[in-house]
């Protein structure tokens, strides 16, 4: 049996290295698909923002808060004036009966005379404020419609850790798909030489537009 010569030797390297490639590319094309689609869409939405009209939906509800409780943030709220700090259990737990509102440790601004409490959501804004003098809490809740939910999103505002967790790994494998199908290219631009031609012009437009039209 004759051993290969150094052109299949690198043919079959080509191969190896092809194969290796595509699967590569396909597995983070797969992975990326419904998040590619979900940002390319919010980035059309993004760009005419100001043409999208948003009707927000502001709802407010009042409670008044029992005795113990208000007694309690009193005492907290004098320890703590002018603090920003989590509400305690009890009174996160309170929210939780009265509104279903979970607060999350999240923190609230004391004084000796009220607690406000900031709660900033994708496609919205909610806030709660305890008045300490009569125990009167005021919530409202603005909801500005599921477009600006997935702008929201887009940008990784008021989405939490998960979330921003996610965009990192997606753009990872964005990446990933962009370099493996860059070096597909490379293994095929020898039969088609509008490669490079193309792969040029995909960079210089971007680059001539910003040079040129952004101020």
């Amino acid at each position: 049996m004759t051993p290969p010569t150094a052109a299949q030797a690198r043919h079959a390297s080509r191969a190896v290295w092809l194969k290796n490639l595509h699967q590569w590319h396909w597995i983070s094309s797969a992975l990326c698909l419904l998040a590619m689609l979900l940002f390319s869409i919010t980035g059309i939405t993004l760009n005419h923002a100001s043409q999208i009209e948003a009707k927000p939906v502001i709802t407010r509800q009042q409670a008044s808060l029992p005795p113990p409780l208000l007694a309690q943030l009193r005492a907290y709220a004098q320890a703590h004036d002018g603090a920003k700090e989590a509400l305690p259990e009890q009174a996160e737990q309170w929210l939780r009966s009265a509104w279903s509102l979970k607060a999350g440790g999240r923190v609230a601004e004391w004084s000796s005379d009220e607690i406000y409490l900031a709660l900033p959501k994708a496609g919205g804004d909610a806030w709660v404020r305890i008045a300490l003098e009569d125990g009167a809490a005021e919530f409202e809740n603005t909801d500005r419609g599921w477009i600006s939910w997935l702008n929201d999103v887009h940008k990784g505002r008021n989405t939490g850790p998960a979330w921003n967790w996610f965009i990192d790994i997606f753009a990872g494998l964005c990446l990933l798909f962009c370099l493996t199908g860059l070096l597909i290219l490379k293994f095929h631009a020898a039969n088609r030489p509008f490669t490079w031609p193309m792969v040029g012009l995909g960079i210089l437009v971007p680059c001539v537009i910003a040079l040129l039209f952004i101020h």
